[in-house]
């Protein structure tokens, strides 16, 4: 039997709640019905919190299995077991690419998408140390890309934070209005992972083309559900994470156009590894498993989908996004504290209140806060996720 120690309990109308936190904007919420300071994991029906992290899927542990514990070489070694790792990850990084539109040359593997997001962000400013620049992201990006900026503003940077309209959709015209003379980058997601709501990215990327800036767009939730041409949309760089789409946690990507010529300053300096982008020992099993969630990335889903809508529909709330939007993120807001209540009476699911309050800070989710919500409307605010697939 499994246990967590729970983080916080609450109590509303003799309905109790544990609230567990999973990272600094992550918590998931289920009921309670044990006195002492543990909680059965077991009891739990439905695990609807799959935004956060999807399971490895059975044809992704069977592909990677081999290179777990028979073909275990070092893919930089030069004998016989090196090379079979080598040509596995080349004919990964060729699957990976053609998803995208890209040449396997251009796909620099990572530990996932918090760290491509970092390479991407510091590795272009980073060339401009010594004049600075003007970067335009958006107020609702994920905070590994937030604070990334936060962190360039202290080195002198200048960040423009673009607001987004009710439903979260972030407009071209903002982001052309936002354009300085010192422009050099634009980062802007594809998905946003507490709403879902999708982003004009192509049209992100024609601004960006034809003022000769930069463009990355963090596609960790988008990645496999939408369809992406990174030619098409004059993305320049995009970051992808293998536990979104049913692959194994700690591998991402960071698709680089013509990487041997961007310059991208190094985050993690090794062997060479990765085109001299992300040095370290390339985890071939994990790689394996990135290809391998992409070849066997689920079409169908709709009717899960359809399921939860006629749950929903027994309860009274508003949706945090519009027709623009994947239909396997719900953020809803509970009418009121007796609304959320019957529903957790009712439903022993796992999902998220990361889009709502913090458990350490009490500070309302800046997603909804930028949407337009009061910090009382973000406390009885969850985001209900199910198995993703494409669109």
């Amino acid at each position: 039997m499994k246990e967590v120690k729970i983080f916080t309990l609450m109590f509303f109308n003799n309905i109790s709640l544990a609230f567990l936190l999973i990272d600094e904007r992550t918590l998931i919420a289920m009921p309670y019905k044990n006195n002492a300071n543990k909680i059965n994991l077991n009891q739990v029906v439905s695990y609807y919190d799959y935004a956060a992290s999807t399971p490895v899927s059975d044809d992704v542990l069977k592909d990677m299995q081999p290179w777990l514990n028979e073909y275990f070489g070092n893919p930089s070694s030069s004998h016989f077991e090196g090379e079979r790792a080598r040509r596995a990850i080349n004919t990964a990084r060729q699957i990976i690419a053609d998803k995208i539109g890209a040449l396997p040359s251009e796909i620099v593997f990572t530990s996932g998408a918090s760290e491509a997001n970092n390479l991407a962000l510091k590795g272009v400013a980073f060339q401009r140390l010594e004049q600075k620049g003007h970067i335009i992201t958006s107020a609702i990006e994920h905070k590994c890309v937030l604070n990334t900026c936060a962190y360039l503003e202290t080195i002198g940077f200048n960040v423009t934070y673009i607001m987004p309209d009710k439903t979260g959709i972030i407009s071209s015209e903002k982001v052309k209005a936002a354009i300085q003379n010192d422009t050099f980058l634009i980062s802007i997601h594809h998905v946003n992972n507490e709403i879902g709501t999708i982003q004009p990215i192509g049209e992100f990327g024609a601004i960006a083309f034809e003022h000769n800036i930069l463009f990355h767009t963090d596609s960790a939730q988008g990645f496999c559900k939408c369809g992406i041409d990174v030619d098409d949309m004059d993305i320049d760089m995009l970051s992808i994470s293998g536990h979104k789409i049913y692959g194994p946690k700690g591998i991402g990507a960071l698709y680089v156009r013509d990487v041997r010529n961007s310059g991208l300053v190094p985050q993690i300096h090794g062997g060479g590894q990765e085109e001299g982008m992300r040095g370290g020992t390339s985890p071939t099993a994990l790689i394996i498993g990135l290809a391998s969630a992409v070849e066997h990335f689920p079409v169908t889903g709709m009717s899960t989908v359809s399921a939860l809508n006629g749950v929903l529909s027994q309860y009274k709330f508003f949706k945090n996004s519009g027709s623009k939007s994947v239909p396997t993120i719900f953020s809803i807001t509970f009418e009121n504290d007796k609304e959320r209540n019957r529903f957790f009476s009712e439903n022993e699911w796992l999902i998220s209140q990361g889009s709502a309050c913090n458990a350490i800070s009490n500070f309302a989710s800046h997603v909804l806060i930028a949407i337009g919500l009061t910090e009382e409307q973000a406390r009885r605010t969850y985001r209900i996720s199910l198995p993703p697939f494409s669109l």
